[in-house]
């Protein structure tokens, strides 16, 4: 059991010391950016979607049922034969196959936690915005979304997490991103690669979690998070 973990640590300092796996369209900075290409298109368009219906939705009370419908019919969706089948009808040109798929995927932890967030807010701290003479749209901005960040980015982190790592599906039909370290080291038995993309995979993850941690401390104000904890 040590020989093989050995083994294992031996393939992954060789890929990343080889200086082969740094420069040219197949070494990791390229590799690299091609996935966040994927990862950040796909939760941009996710956002745009799942944003608004879930301020939306969770402000005025209404399209509850299509929120839950919306959030199983997604997570219900097999992304990579999802992401073969559009391949069949458009082709690889462009990166608009694996967008659609990582698109579904990355709108119902957002769309579902957004409005969770603006529903579960004291119905007290509406009241007396109201009582104060705000309005609809700015009790939604100023009272509302404030007090439903953490949930709202909560929704926005497990989005971005799930499309990174399932980004690699994108190596399934010859697309580029860090997927194609493990598919083609799979498919070559080139294992130091398929290590080594794994591991770029699962470094990139963290980050993302890591990134919007600081997200979170820089701009939920004191008073929410406070609450938050004792809840």
């Amino acid at each position: 059991m040590v020989e093989g973990e050995g083994v294992r640590v031996n393939w992954l300092l060789g890929f990343f010391g080889d200086p082969a796996n740094w420069s040219g369209p197949d070494g990791i900075p390229n590799r690299l950016l091609e996935h966040l290409e994927f990862a950040g298109l796909s939760l941009f368009f996710a956002m745009l979607i799942a944003l608004p219906l879930g301020l939306l939705i969770g402000h005025t009370g209404k399209g509850a049922l299509f929120v839950i419908l919306t959030a199983n019919a997604a997570r219900a969706l097999p992304t990579l034969g999802l992401l073969v089948l559009i391949v069949l009808f458009l082709g690889v040109g462009t990166s608009l196959p694996v967008l659609i798929p990582l698109v579904a995927l990355a709108v119902p932890p957002i769309l579902v936690n957004t409005y969770e967030g603006i529903r579960g807010v004291d119905p007290d701290l509406r009241d007396a915005a109201y009582g104060m003479g705000l309005r609809g749209g700015q009790v939604l901005g100023r009272v509302l979304v404030p007090v439903a960040l953490p949930l709202i980015l909560l929704g926005l982190r497990l989005a971005a997490i799930q499309v990174v790592a399932t980004a690699t599906v994108a190596a399934y039909v010859g697309l580029g991103g860090l997927g194609r370290f493990i598919i083609d080291g799979l498919a070559t038995k080139n294992f130091p690669s398929t290590i080594g993309g794994a591991v770029l995979v699962a470094l990139l993850a963290l980050l993302v979690q890591l990134g919007f941690t600081l997200v979170q401390r820089a701009t939920v104000s004191p008073g929410v998070s406070e609450r938050q904890a004792v809840r």
